[in-house]
């Protein structure tokens, strides 16, 4: 009887240990959920590493992302995408099209770019994880587990800065081994943004010759 009831007294510790470390998690991302929020726009310029050691796949490179409420405008690999609060317009140059779209394109789930940083709040599970001294920022991880177990993703750790509850950065692990990384470089807030920022100008690629197709 007392080996169950020791037993009994170190699985209600660890339970309770869980709670306890899942609710400073989720307190820590409210907190920088709540930044995000307070802000009328946010420039972010990242860099992003895809790594698989399996395969040998190692690929580097930079994008950045002007976010003001749903809309945004989002340049990656040599494209821009931009939502105008109705539709999605996404310009390759070097295909010389454009792809119009509308909202309900996106797949349900999906991380799109105005919701890169608030993806969390919906469909994981929170634990706290562990603190990094970089370049003399704390930086706090907080473990994100998929509620789906179907998802391709395994975790994510998210990297939030404890003094200025911004997110630094980013990692994913797939199911597949593939390791993602999202490092933000610059993080700015309530710039001074042009009134046609997130309007589209389609007459001006029909003029250069650009492919549209709409969808």
């Amino acid at each position: 009887m007392k080996k169950i009831a020791l037993f009994v007294s170190i699985v209600m510790f660890t339970l309770t240990g869980f709670a306890q470390n899942s609710g400073k998690a989720k307190s820590l991302l409210d907190e920088v959920y709540n930044k995000v929020k307070s802000y009328d726009n946010i420039y972010v310029d990242f860099k992003y590493v895809l790594e698989n050691k399996k395969e040998s796949i190692h690929q580097e490179t930079r994008g950045n992302v002007t976010i003001a409420g749903d809309k945004y405008l989002f340049n990656y690999l040599g494209a821009t995408k931009m939502f105008d609060g109705q539709k999605i317009y996404t310009v390759i140059p070097e295909n010389e099209e454009v792809v119009i779209e509308s909202k309900d394109a996106e797949e349900e789930g999906t991380i799109t770019p105005s919701k890169m940083l608030t993806f969390y709040r919906d469909g994981y599970r929170y634990a706290w994880d562990a603190a990094k001294n970089v370049k003399g920022r704390q930086i706090q991880y907080v473990k994100l587990t998929p509620i789906d177990s179907n998802s391709e993703t395994q975790t994510i750790l998210l990297g939030i800065d404890a003094q200025t509850k911004h997110i630094y950065n980013l990692i994913e692990t797939g199911k597949n081994g593939t390791e993602t990384t999202i490092t933000v470089n610059s993080f700015k807030t309530n710039q001074p943004l042009s009134k046609s920022l997130f309007t589209f100008n389609e007459a001006k690629y029909e003029d250069e010759g650009y492919y549209i197709i709409k969808n």
